[in-house]
């Protein structure tokens, strides 16, 4: 193997969906890659024409690979100020209408060849391990990193039977963690705890906020007048996603608040009933259908509303404090890493919100400093991510080197047992991942022990019925 560092990012999901789990594992991809010191490989997953045309928004699908390839390959080189030099594979994946996730079919560590596999990472790594049977990750891989991005038991809790639903998968996101990563990263603490963790937040914002924020900066400081108008929130326009407390709070305190106008953007399942509680209100609150955050729109706003505690690292409010903006949010576990920019307003109770809002409203934001713009980067952020890891970013730590550390006198009773209660669980696991019974009652999409014919067609794959010819050829 050369002395490059071979690093494979897989993830659950991919543009066109503008969800977090298809932006941020592209964006890290490209500045792993930025230095052309890594070889580094973005792993999406691929769905039929169907399975798109539940997923994409504005009716856009692709007729291969290779075309959906050529629209992540521009959207991202339209946001950096370099030519990434990564390569995009495709596993076969298949939409889960129930969880709506999207959810790997078969074994997708066949997607990275032997003799290159080093680095893993997985991105959401409970989401892409509940069904997994196959090749086991850390017998594959030298080092396997799982980034927890979803707060699941906070979603899972909202629903019927709840509180059972999130005991069950506290452990089943705990197991599979636990047989298949090295360590994991945890975004914040607004996720679960789980085996070998660290807090850390690994994500950085597009760019083209920072240059946003340069310009408002520069506005300020040559007197003109930077922000035109007044509050705003933007996100996916469901219950949980913050409107709920958003409009609680308005509503409760109109009129403390009198002369507040906010501005709310988002598209989902709950818009209707969003707009509705909306127009109850004496206060002006607007509804506009969802928008990129990026849109010139966005650039006139002064504050951010956000008192959302579902997410785990909000990327809206990242973008927000790089564009200049004063953000108000909640004192939770998901806000920590913002604490540290001036221009975050927290607050503990519902009358300090009311406070914080009105004072944001008549003062000017604080200028970034340099760090402080640095620490929200893309670049600050694979840093952190390289020392959290704690992998070598040069030099591939060799098998033999591994395994001699295993042998260590000291040590060899134990880790022998504990690699032995390893082994069994991951038995436990697969055998359980490879009935069709099993996996279907966890809630598990059917029939996805292996690609069908048309993913396989799509891909290149060989044929179901091929492979299992070729294994027994091999036995």
């Amino acid at each position: 193997m050369s002395m490059k560092r071979h690093f494979a990012i897989f993830t659950t999901a991919s543009l066109p969906w503008m969800t977090g789990t298809s932006i941020n594992p592209l964006f890290r991809a490209a500045y792993l890659a930025k230095d052309g010191d890594k070889d580094v490989t973005l792993v999406i997953p691929w769905l039929c024409l169907r399975d798109q045309e539940l997923v994409y928004p504005n009716n856009i699908v692709f007729d291969s690979p290779s075309e959906q390839e050529s629209y992540v390959r521009h959207w991202i080189e339209e946001r950096i100020d370099f030519r990434p030099s990564f390569s995009i594979k495709f596993y076969p994946g298949k939409f889960s209408k129930e969880m709506r996730s999207i959810l790997p079919v078969g074994d997708i560590t066949e997607c990275i060849p032997d003799e290159v596999a080093d680095v893993a990472v997985l991105e959401e790594p409970e989401h892409l391990n509940w069904y997994h049977h196959g090749r086991r990750w850390k017998n594959k891989f030298r080092r396997v990193i799982g980034i927890v991005h979803t707060n699941y038991l906070a979603y899972v809790r909202r629903e019927k039977n709840g509180q059972v639903i999130a005991c069950f998968l506290k452990y089943a996101n705990t197991w599979v963690t636990r047989i298949y990563c090295h360590k994991i990263i945890r975004l914040s603490g607004a996720t679960q705890n789980l085996p070998r963790s660290v807090i850390c937040n690994v994500h950085g914002v597009n760019p083209k906020f920072l240059e946003v924020g340069k310009l408002k900066l520069r506005q300020l400081q040559n007197g003109e007048k930077a922000f035109t108008k007044g509050a705003y929130y933007i996100g996916k326009m469901v219950w949980s996603k913050g409107y709920r407390e958003l409009l609680d709070l308005l509503s409760k305190y109109q009129s403390k608040l009198v002369g507040l106008e906010v501005d709310l953007y988002g598209s989902g399942e709950d818009s209707d009933e969003v707009c509705e509680s909306a127009k109850r209100l004496s206060l002006s609150v607007n509804v506009h259908p969802g928008r990129d955050h990026a849109d010139p729109l966005f650039h006139e706003y002064k504050v951010f509303i956000n008192p959302s505690t579902t997410d785990v690292v909000c990327t809206t409010t990242a973008e927000a404090l790089a564009m200049g903006k004063i953000v108000i949010c909640a004192n939770h576990p998901s806000n920590e890493f913002f604490k540290q920019f001036p221009n975050c307003r927290v607050y503990d109770n519902e009358d300090e919100f009311v406070q914080l809002t009105l004072n944001a409203l008549s003062e000017q934001p604080a200028p970034l400093t340099d760090t402080q713009r640095y620490e929200l980067s893309w670049d600050a952020a694979t840093e952190r991510f390289i020392e959290a890891s704690d992998i070598n970013p040069h030099v591939p730590e060799s098998r033999a080197h591994q395994n001699s550390r295993a042998l260590l006198p000291a040590f060899l009773r134990t880790r022998k047992l504990k690699q032995n209660l390893e082994d069994a669980s991951v038995y436990l696991h697969q055998a359980l991942s490879g009935l069709e019974v099993t996996r279907c009652a966890f809630g598990a999409v059917p029939k996805t022990l292996q690609p069908d014919e048309h993913l396989c067609k799509d891909l290149g794959l060989a044929p179901p019925a091929k492979k299992r010819r070729l294994k027994i050829k091999k036995t």
